[in-house]
């Protein structure tokens, strides 16, 4: 269909929790457009996922693929593409992990996110039917980014020490270098 304009930090779409969406609406072909419109704007944006509320829709849906050759996160597991309705999340392990986290409607900045390391996801797919999903490691911080913007969360808002969030350029310079000094 179409890419759109990703939404950025400060629309008022973003902090809001957006619709649930009825098992008709998932299966229209209005849903089947917004899926292609989510779908031609992140890959634009190189992205691994993207919820409704990033391209101005308040509706409950998110899409993730993350793939094995992901240069911007060579550690992740890789995810076929997952299309999500009106997801619940539940956590599995209380122990958190942490993780350098970006995001398109976040342009420029990076920040350290603690998450919960284990977590299911029960969903409706694009064909209305009831979906579950555990997932772990940094597939679980994919997951949880993603789904946050259907609560009216942004990774930022989850950043405990402020002094963790940098520019994308400092991040390279300062915190990759770290890292790689290190191993």
């Amino acid at each position: 269909m179409a890419i759109k304009e990703v939404t950025r930090m400060g629309n008022p779409v973003l902090r809001k929790e957006a619709e649930d969406l009825t098992k008709e609406e998932i299966l229209s072909e209005d849903t089947r457009d917004l899926l292609q419109d989510m779908l031609d704007t992140m890959k634009a944006e190189s992205g691994i996922g993207i919820a409704a509320p990033q391209i101005g829709v308040s509706k409950k849906v998110a899409l993730i693929s993350v793939p094995s050759d992901s240069e911007r996160y060579p550690e992740a597991e890789e995810s076929p593409m997952l299309f999500i309705f009106n997801p619940k999340i539940t956590v599995l392990d209380d122990e958190v992990q942490g993780f350098w986290e970006g995001c398109l409607s976040v342009p420029g900045l990076r920040g350290f996110v603690e998450r919960p390391r284990k977590v299911q996801i029960d969903f409706l797919d694009m064909n209305a039917q009831e979906q579950s999903i555990v997932v772990e490691g940094f597939l679980a911080t994919v997951f949880q980014h993603e789904l946050d913007h259907l609560f009216g969360k942004l990774y930022v808002d989850r950043i405990t020490d402020m002094s963790k969030l940098t520019y994308n350029e400092e991040y390279s310079k300062f915190v990759l270098q770290q890292v790689n000094t290190e191993e």
